[in-house]
């Protein structure tokens, strides 16, 4: 990547913030939705998210009905990391949203050839979860 002089560094540079935003947003996302999960209030949009499970029968089959308000109540968090889906990782996953931040931050540290390689990773990671969560159910 790079550019001419005036620009050289430009495009990592502007990727890395874009991943680095994207990544913090996505955090902020899946605190809150662990939070509903944790006082038990998780809803079907939280559950959906936060394993990738996007169809309502299949999240019946795996937490039960909900209750009358159409709230989880007895839905703990482990329950949702044993249900996790590849889709649930890409969207809702700490783990995934640190290493992206990890990866630009060392684009933005680092010269290094394969860094902006590590960098497109990054944006392709966060783009999926951007792409998979537009299936969510409303």
């Amino acid at each position: 990547m790079g550019g001419y002089p005036p620009y050289t560094g430009f495009t990592e540079f502007a990727i890395a913030l874009g991943v680095i935003l994207s990544a913090i947003v996505s955090l902020l996302g899946t605190s809150s939705r662990k939070r509903m999960v944790a006082i038990g209030e998780a809803r079907l949009q939280d559950l959906s998210e936060m394993t990738g499970i996007f169809d309502p029968k299949q999240l019946f089959a795996v937490f039960g009905p909900p209750d009358m308000g159409r709230i989880w109540r007895n839905v703990t968090l482990h329950d949702v990391r044993q249900a996790r889906a590849p889709a649930g990782w890409l969207m809702s996953s700490d783990l995934v949203d640190y290493a992206c931040v990890l990866a630009a931050l060392a684009g933005m540290a680092f010269n290094y050839p394969f860094i902006p390689l590590l960098l497109l990773g990054a944006l392709g990671v966060q783009a999926a979860g951007w792409i998979v969560s537009a299936r969510v159910p409303k």
